[in-house]
């Protein structure tokens, strides 16, 4: 399993699509998804994450986390080990690493209290590969602005973002053989195309 995850505006969706397409172009069969969602009880709690539902927050971090990694089981137990053990590659716009950098990182939620959730709701599962999109917040902030569909992330303070981003990169630098870090201020081909070698790199794919 690939893993995309960056702070807002880095183009993980679009960097998921264009590899999703890759893979199947060298014959593999591929699944792509996302979190928080990618399971119908996950696509419930993403809206009230997202802050698309009745209530705004916002949460205590721990809650926030509770949350997330409510979404996640249903991820994996529904998507993510069913395609695995099909045999299929997935490739995930988000996971772990997105709730270390956001709830702990970011809204100040225990480590502990995050190992420990991960170690009941995962099953062991890991991305073989976490691919991390670096870009400034204040530029990545920007460009989710000009898509237009902002979500209640995008509107935390700057600070908050600056302690996300700093998390993300602390990740890849502590995990280098899991993690690579992207430059994703380049034009989308650009970006692409590293991620392609990466993960053929890597993955052997």
């Amino acid at each position: 399993m690939a893993g995309a995850i960056s702070g807002e505006g880095a183009g993980k969706s679009t960097q998921a699509r264009l590899l999703e397409a890759a893979l199947r172009a060298a014959g593999h069969r591929v699944l792509r998804t996302r979190e928080p969602g990618g399971a119908p009880g996950a696509e419930a709690i993403r809206a009230l994450l997202l802050g698309q539902g009745s209530y705004q927050g916002p949460w205590d971090g721990i809650t926030e986390g509770l949350l997330h990694f409510a979404a996640r089981r249903e991820h994996v137990v529904r998507t993510i080990r069913p395609a695995l053990d099909a045999g299929a590659w997935v490739v995930c716009d988000r996971f772990l690493d997105s709730t270390l950098a956001y709830q702990v990182f970011g809204q100040g939620m225990p480590r502990a209290v995050l190992d420990s959730l991960a170690g009941i709701t995962l099953d062991g599962l890991w991305p073989d590969l976490t691919l991390v999109l670096d870009i400034g917040p204040e530029e990545g902030l920007a460009r989710a602005a000009a898509r237009g569909d902002a979500n209640r992330y995008e509107a935390l303070d700057p600070a908050f973002h600056a302690r996300v981003r700093a998390g993300f990169r602390a990740i890849a630098a502590a995990e280098p053989a899991r993690c690579a870090l992207v430059d994703a201020t380049a034009a989308p081909e650009g970006v692409a195309a590293d991620i392609l070698r990466l993960v053929r790199g890597r993955l052997a794919a």
